[in-house]
């Protein structure tokens, strides 16, 4: 597995991890899932145009 395979799937574990369906999660809002979600994109991003 290369390092872009790797933080590939620990982001999608973090989004995943920020849903806010647990209790303790559920005040936090949309806010976690969001910030994630943009990183998620921009990784995918750079994946796709061979920069990482």
């Amino acid at each position: 597995m290369t390092l872009s395979t790797i933080i590939l799937i620990i982001l999608i574990l973090l989004l995943i991890g920020a849903l806010p369906t647990w209790g303790y999660s559920r005040s936090w809002g949309y806010g976690p899932t969001g910030i994630l979600g943009v990183i998620l994109v921009v990784v995918l991003i750079l994946m796709l145009m061979g920069m990482i």
